[in-house]
């Protein structure tokens, strides 16, 4: 539903925002004065084309707003999340502006979207007839989609439980072609994976032993240098022929130290100093001579290291950076063989899979394809009531059927609305009505039936009882107010009936200021509504008798 609207420099209206009611609003007026502007608006909010023509005169762009509580619709709100839209308060803010440059900027709930975006989410919040790109009935591919809607419950039930099959269908169909089509590569991609794995596999990759390798190499790279460091390290602590030790001469300096460190503090910190450091040297001779005991040189085991290391290099480079990335792609490659294989082994259960999903479905279309022809037939009975209601009695509507030679995401059937208005013409789709009359009363009929299923917030008649009067205007003004029963209605209208039985009624005014064009909007209480009336009826001279008119005619209007 519609909630308000605010325009901004929207052809003749400089500023306006509007509130609105559910039910029915009706929009009156003399011609001229704006009344299809506020309905332009609307249509620009739900995705029409826009153009630096409906920028008012001097303005540098145009802006609209326009708020709107959003369908109770499982189907619609899954559109919502796949297109990215927010709608945890349940409305939409669409706003919209237009440049004089050319730019045309779209928001919805604050999320910038383009032109394409904003007719898929307004073709469920507006249906303007009159305007024939926003009405549905006027689109044949929604056609099926309705008449499904009105054959209820049964019917929606059977098409999900095609449309499970038929998703199953697809996938299956989908993968059988895409083997069948890249055999080859198939085949190829098999090969390769299962030489990848093999030689990944085999190389039985740690996860640390790189850095373990890399480190042993250098000790055995540089065995000799080690050997000699050690030897020197251990010869000058411990001493040899040649030399005294260094640990002997310490001991002799940390004997006389101590026998003056009760003398003073800093003589004591002194021999505890000498004291460590004598007692850290020799731990470190003694490590180094266990270090220079195991020291061996072991020329295969380098030869080893080196041909491991070359092998996880090689890995590396075909397959990762190091031994984390070679393996993480083994993983994935292993999954990927795994489901090619079992795809392998499992092509035939794939083909017969696919011909028992086939016969199932082809069950259930023909199922659907029933059932559908049975509410069609509900339906052209219905419509022909509606009809003839509108003083139509002579047309005839038709529910047209179409098989569809695979199956579609519906089912196998194909539909469209077809309508005779006058006998001897023939049955021809709906789209091709010529007469605005007639065509505005066949979609009344329509609107009549499918408002309570269609789901759409709002809809607004513009105008289209032009070219009606008499008996036909009281029975279109009946019919727009038992619609406004299911969905927020907005109605332009030059008809005092129409008008009358409206629960809303704003008066669009046209007014020359300051040598501008302005239009202002005015909602209308009882006693405007009578005088406004009392217009409508007999022009620009009201007479009392008029008055008494208009109100009888408003008093009836509300009733029921």
């Amino acid at each position: 539903m519609l909630q308000e609207l605010t325009i901004d420099n929207l052809a003749i209206i400089e500023h306006q925002t509007l509130t609105f009611s559910d039910n029915m609003t009706v929009l009156t007026g003399e011609t001229g004065a704006g009344k299809s502007i506020i309905i332009d608006a609307v249509g620009l909010l739900a995705g029409s084309r826009g153009s630096q023509e409906y920028i008012r005169h001097g303005a540098d762009k145009l802006s609209l707003q326009g708020q709107f509580t959003i369908p109770h619709d499982d189907d619609y709100l899954a559109l919502l999340d796949r297109l990215g839209i927010n709608h945890d308060d349940d409305v939409l803010i669409i706003n919209r502006q237009i440049n004089r440059n050319g730019r045309n900027t779209i928001r919805i709930n604050g999320l910038l979207v383009n032109t394409t975006i904003l007719k898929q989410v307004g073709a469920n919040l507006v249906d303007i007839q009159g305007q024939n790109e926003h009405q549905q009935l006027l689109q044949p591919e929604k056609h099926l989609g309705m008449l499904d809607q009105f054959a209820g419950a049964k019917l929606l039930t059977l098409r999900r439980q095609y449309q499970e099959q038929y998703s199953q269908y697809i996938k299956l169909k989908r993968a059988i072609e895409k083997r069948q089509k890249n055999e080859q590569q198939w085949a190829q991609r098999l090969d390769m994976l299962r030489y990848q794995v093999k030689e990944i596999g085999e190389a039985n990759l740690q996860t640390d032993e790189e850095a373990q390798l890399k480190k042993e190499r250098e000790q055995l790279a540089h065995f000799q240098q080690i050997n000699t460091a050690l030897q020197t390290v251990t010869e000058a602590l411990n001493g040899n022929d040649e030399s005294p030790a260094v640990l002997d001469q310490l001991a002799t300096v940390m004997d006389t130290l101590s026998g003056v460190a009760s003398f003073g503090d800093d003589y004591a910190e002194m021999d505890r100093s000498l004291s460590d450091a004598y007692y850290s040297l020799q731990d470190l001779a003694d490590n180094a001579g266990h270090q220079l005991d195991m020291l061996e040189f072991d020329g295969d085991r380098l030869n080893a290291i080196d041909a491991r290391l070359t092998t996880i290099g090689s890995l590396e480079h075909k397959y990762g950076d190091d031994i984390p990335a070679v393996l993480k792609y083994y993983d994935k490659i292993k999954q990927e063989l795994a489901g090619m294989e079992a795809a392998a082994d499992s092509a035939d259960d794939l083909s017969e899979e696919l011909s028992a999903i086939t016969k199932r479905l082809t069950s259930l279309a023909e199922q659907l394809t029933r059932s559908r022809q049975s509410a069609a037939h509900d339906l052209e009975d219905a419509v022909h009531q509606q009809l003839k209601s509108l003083y139509m009695g002579k047309a005839q509507f038709k529910v047209h059927f179409a098989p569809v030679h695979d199956f579609g995401p519906e089912g196998s059937d194909e539909v469209e609305f077809y309508i005779q208005t006058n006998p001897g013409e023939g049955m021809a789709p709906l789209v091709k009505i010529v007469s605005g009359g007639e065509l505005s009363r066949v979609m009344l009929a329509l609107k009549t039936i499918f408002a309570v299923n269609e789901g759409v917030t709002s809809i607004i008649f513009d105008e289209v009882d032009t070219g009606v009067s008499g008996r036909v205007a009281q029975a279109i003004a009946d019919k727009i107010k038992g619609i406004a029963q299911h969905s927020q209605v907005l109605c332009i209208t030059h008809l005092p009936q129409v008008a009358a039985v409206a629960q809303h009624h704003l008066l669009i005014k046209k007014a020359v200021h300051g040598q501008r064009t302005l239009t202002s909007v005015t909602r209308l209480g009882h006693e405007a509504r009578v005088s406004e009336l009392a217009r409508m009826l007999s022009g620009e001279k009201i007479t009392k008798l008029t008055r008494e008119h208009a109100s009888e005619l408003l008093k009836m209007g509300q009733q029921n």
